[in-house]
């Protein structure tokens, strides 16, 4: 699963510590889920999503296996 987190990020000036303040988990945490070497949970995702004001999809992105 990929995701747009650091873009999101940047297009509103936040840093990965400001984000992960605002959705109540570790720096790390924010760091292992832009490398897309952490799959979040529902609520971590929908957490996300609402500091971005967007929807789960438009954070995540699921790609179907083929």
């Amino acid at each position: 699963m990929n995701n747009r987190i650091r873009e999101l990020r940047a297009r509103n000036n936040m840093t990965q510590d400001e984000l992960a303040r605002r959705v109540n988990v570790r720096r790390e945490t924010i760091v292992f889920l832009e490398k897309n070497k952490y799959n979040p949970s529902l609520r971590l995702a929908y957490d996300i999503a609402k500091v971005f004001g967007t929807s789960i999809e438009e954070v995540f992105l699921f790609e179907s296996e083929p």
